[in-house]
C-alpha cells in the first residue's frame, strides 16, 4: 500500500529530496496548477511514480528555475520546449535558440571558461547542503547554471571551484551569489570601458585586424585588471584594519 510520507533516501552524497507536488510548486514559487501545466506541456520529465502518489526531486526542481529564469528574459512557453529538446537531443543550435546570434564578423572569444557538467547530487556535494531552491534560482539568474538533459551545466570551471572553496572557509553560499552579483555589476562596467576601447580605435580600421587585436588585449586587459585590483584591496585593507584598530583601543 502506498504511503503518504516521502520514502527516506540512504544518507551520504548521493541523497536527493523528493517532493509532493505542492511541496515542489512551492519551492519553486509556483502554483500546483502552473506545475501541472507545465507537465502537460513536457516541459517538466515525468515523476516517479509510487502508487497514486507522484513523488519530484531536485532534478524537477531545478528546471522548474530554469523555465522561470528563461521566462524573466522573454522567453516563450514554447521556445523553452524546443530549447530543452535540442539539449536533450544533443543539437548544437541552443545559441540559435536562445537568440545568441553570432557577430558580423568573426572574433575570438576573449572568455576562455571552460564549462562543468555535474549531476545534481555531484553539485550539492560542492556546496554540502547549501543547494537550496534559492540558491539555484539566483545561479540561474546569474547564468551560471544551466539544465542539460539530467544534468547542470556550470558555465565556469574557475568560478566552480572558488565558490566551493569560500564555501568550505565558511562563507555561505547565498552571500556567495550576492558578492558575484554584485561584482557582476562592477565587472559590466570595467568591460565596457575596453569595449569603448575598441569602438574608438579598432572598428575604426579594416575588420581584418579585429581579432588579431582582440587576441593582443586581453591579456594587456587581464593585467590591468589584475593589478588595478590587488592596488584596491591593499588600500580596503589597510583601511579596515585601521578602524579596527581605532575600535579596540
Amino acid at each position: 500500500m502506498a504511503t503518504s510520507e516521502a520514502p527516506q533516501a540512504p544518507d551520504g552524497p548521493e541523497e536527493i529530496r523528493e517532493y509532493r507536488v505542492a511541496e515542489l510548486a512551492g519551492k519553486a514559487g509556483i502554483t500546483v496548477r502552473t506545475l501541472r501545466f507545465y507537465r502537460e506541456r513536457k516541459l517538466l520529465p515525468p515523476p516517479r511514480r509510487e502508487g497514486r502518489i507522484a513523488w519530484y526531486d531536485d532534478h524537477h526542481l531545478a528546471r522548474l528555475r530554469t523555465i522561470a529564469a528563461l521566462l524573466e528574459r522573454g522567453h516563450t512557453l514554447g521556445g523553452i520546449a524546443e530549447l530543452f529538446a535540442a539539449f536533450e537531443s544533443g543539437r548544437r543550435d541552443v545559441a540559435d535558440l536562445l537568440g545568441l546570434h553570432p557577430a558580423p564578423v568573426s572574433v575570438p572569444a576573449w572568455s576562455q571558461e571552460t564549462p562543468v557538467r555535474l549531476a545534481p547530487e555531484a553539485l550539492a556535494d560542492y556546496f554540502k547542503g547549501q543547494v537550496t531552491a534559492e540558491n539555484l534560482a539566483a545561479s540561474l539568474d546569474l547564468g551560471y547554471l544551466a539544465v542539460d538533459g539530467d544534468q547542470l551545466v556550470h558555465v565556469s570551471r574557475r568560478l566552480l571551484d572558488t565558490s566551493s572553496e569560500l564555501v568550505d572557509r565558511g562563507v555561505p553560499l547565498a552571500a556567495v551569489l550576492e558578492a558575484a552579483r554584485e561584482m557582476r555589476r562592477h565587472v559590466d562596467a570595467i568591460a565596457e570601458i575596453f569595449a569603448a576601447l575598441l569602438r574608438t580605435t579598432v572598428l575604426a580600421e579594416p575588420t581584418s585586424r579585429i581579432g588579431e587585436t582582440v587576441e593582443q588585449l586581453r591579456p594587456i586587459a587581464k593585467g590591468v585588471v589584475d593589478a588595478e585590483l590587488s592596488m584596491a584591496m591593499d588600500r580596503r585593507i589597510r583601511a579596515e584594519l585601521a578602524a579596527w584598530a581605532e575600535t579596540s583601543e
